[in-house]
């Protein structure tokens, strides 16, 4: 190549428009925080207290109605109980900008599910021993008319959501048969109430199930997305601008492969990732920078 062609291909690359899946980037370390206490072997997602000097997480379907309160070392602090819900398939937790905590018990593997809602709860202490539901938001998602859908459409699970200026916004979990990438966001108010899930875009992530299923979400002060798969997260820049178009996504590679279930911002450039525990492997805490 000479000068003058690789002069332009610099500029090429540095005019062209944003895309929807960059180039892959590798990161060198997934760092080991800590393990997680051995009663924690699900955990299906993570949110950091507005002090950040408490992590709470929760597990999944087939586990206790319980949020549980780790300091930043590792340690157990506490077991809340949700008096006044059951777990039927807890999968992500968040919180707003205000500090408020909310659990996404909208698990639906089999896509047919017709009991989908977002708890928030009254968690301010973390000696607190039990705590209430103060709000529910119940929805269902628009456009999905069968409960389970065809094979080729199961695109109704979900395991990922942030909260935003007064809404909701969920990522679904591709579980259609061809998995190709392709998963949808919905919006839904903040609010007691029971809502129709307004379809607000369908986007794709690049390579396989392990690669590209999505199973955690979390946002920080850029308004910046990441989302986590088993293998990979992809940072989503400038997803909330016209209308859900003109957005770029940033796969970076883990280097490494296992559930990953839970992903939290501790700053705009830091993510905490939790994995569930496997036999010997997993359950984990890792840090990872952008």
């Amino acid at each position: 190549m000479n000068i003058l062609s690789a002069i332009c291909s610099l500029l090429f690359i540095g005019c062209n428009p944003k895309k929807n899946d960059s180039e892959a980037k590798s990161q060198d370390d997934l760092k080991t925080e800590f393990s997680l206490p051995k009663k924690l072997r699900e955990v299906s997602g993570i949110a950091l207290s507005q002090d950040q000097k408490t992590i709470w997480a929760i597990e999944d379907a087939g586990n206790k109605n319980v949020v549980y309160g780790l300091n930043r070392k590792g340690e157990l602090i506490n077991d809340v109980l949700v008096e006044n819900a059951e777990n039927n398939d807890w999968e992500d937790i968040t919180k707003d900008a205000a500090g408020n905590i909310y659990i996404g018990d909208f698990g639906n593997n089999d896509n047919d599910r017709q009991n989908l809602s977002i708890l928030k709860l009254d968690l301010n202490n973390p000696s607190q021993t039990t705590t209430k539901v103060t709000q529910t938001t119940k929805f269902h998602y628009e456009g999905q008319t069968e409960f389970p859908p065809k094979k080729s459409n199961l695109l109704y699970d979900c395991e990922a959501f942030v909260e935003k200026d007064g809404s909701f916004y969920l990522f679904t979990k591709n579980r259609s048969k061809g998995f190709d990438g392709t998963f949808l966001v919905f919006q839904i108010p903040n609010q007691e109430g029971d809502f129709e899930a307004k379809l607000v875009g369908k986007l794709k992530l690049e390579g396989s199930f392990d690669d590209a299923a999505i199973t955690s979400a979390s946002i920080n002060s850029k308004n910046q997305v990441v989302l986590l798969t088993h293998k990979n997260v992809f940072l989503v820049s400038a997803l909330f601008e016209n209308n859900f178009k003109n957005y770029a996504i940033q796969k970076m590679s883990l280097n490494h492969n296992s559930q990953k279930e839970a992903v939290v911002f501790v700053d705009d450039k830091t993510l905490l990732i939790v994995d569930e525990k496997d036999k010997n492997e997993g359950g984990n805490v890792y840090q990872f920078k952008l």
